[in-house]
């Protein structure tokens, strides 16, 4: 049996997930949460095997939920669950430490066939993304053709991107204003940008912004 955490900030979308899950025979929910912070004080409390988590919500994201399920060792292996169809956050997602990646828009089979090769050790992206990532090497590019960015960095521009001024961000993040200011310059060199501007631009074509309502994609870095 396949025991699951199921986090995200939507009830609705926390019973959709439940409901299409225990349908399946081989797999069970034991438990959820609204949020990384909640997840994080419940899942060291129950027999878990897979975590299936929303990108993005409020205070802690995805990414830094499965950074803090690596660093404490839970023993349990984490699939994202996003509305973002993107490469770079595919990569980002991979590299710290997530066995999948899928997005809302995926069958209800395909959530469970992600499951239960996450759960038996394998690693799952949704077929969109691995064609997408297929063709960028195919056309001699890099999977992870972005500059490096610390997981900071990458919660500065989501939340810039979302509109957020430097005033928001430092309370939001609990960070001086100063130091918001700080990682702003470190990514107009980074990304070869003059404006705050155009890292709103960088952040929305890339999708690294999330779309309407109060969610915000965050991870978090002291770099």
């Amino acid at each position: 049996m396949i025991a699951v955490f199921v986090v995200d900030d939507h009830s609705v979308v926390r019973e959709g997930l439940k409901r299409i899950l225990e349908e399946s025979p081989d797999i069970r929910v034991v438990g959820e949460a609204a949020s990384a912070e909640e997840a994080l004080g419940m899942l060291p409390l129950c027999r878990c095997d897979v975590v299936v988590t929303d990108l993005a919500m409020p205070g802690r994201g995805g990414l830094e939920l499965v950074a803090e399920v690596r660093k404490r060792h839970l023993g349990c292996r984490v699939l994202i669950l996003s509305i973002h169809a993107n490469g770079q956050l595919v990569v980002s997602a991979l590299r710290e430490g997530a066995s999948g990646y899928l997005t809302k828009d995926s069958a209800p089979t395909e959530l469970v066939h992600a499951v239960r090769k996450v759960a038996a050790g394998g690693r799952y992206v949704t077929e969109a993304l691995a064609d997408e990532l297929a063709a960028r090497l195919g056309q001699g590019g890099s999977a992870d053709e972005a500059p490096p960015l610390s997981r900071r960095e990458y919660t500065v521009l989501a939340l810039l991107g979302a509109g957020r001024t430097p005033t928001e961000i430092s309370s939001e993040l609990s960070l001086s204003v100063k130091t918001v200011s700080s990682y702003r310059s470190r990514l107009l060199t980074k990304l070869g940008l003059r404006t705050t501007s155009q890292l709103v631009a960088y952040a929305l074509r890339t999708g690294i912004t999330p779309g309407a309502g109060p969610s915000c994609w965050t991870g978090t870095a002291t770099r």
